[in-house]
């Protein structure tokens, strides 16, 4: 997982613990939002992430595979 989603989980439980310490029902009720807003921007960041990782390995996948091709043959 990437650092950015790890942060922003961190500050969702930090909005869960506000919530449960909120005296206030709206405050509570923000505390609330705030935490299901970070916890979509931890997702959003964990699924950029993989498809970033998926990316860089297809295309060492397909730099791998264009040397090979291109490599002199040492029988010819």
């Amino acid at each position: 997982m990437s650092a950015q989603s790890d942060f922003y989980r961190a500050r969702a439980i930090d909005a869960r613990a506000d919530a449960e310490a909120a005296l206030l029902d709206n405050v509570r009720e923000r505390c609330l939002r705030a935490a299901a807003a970070w916890e979509s921007m931890a997702d959003r960041a964990a699924r950029t992430s993989k498809m970033r990782d998926k990316q860089e390995a297809e295309k060492a996948e397909r730099n791998a595979a264009l040397a090979t091709m291109m490599a002199p043959n040492p029988q010819g």
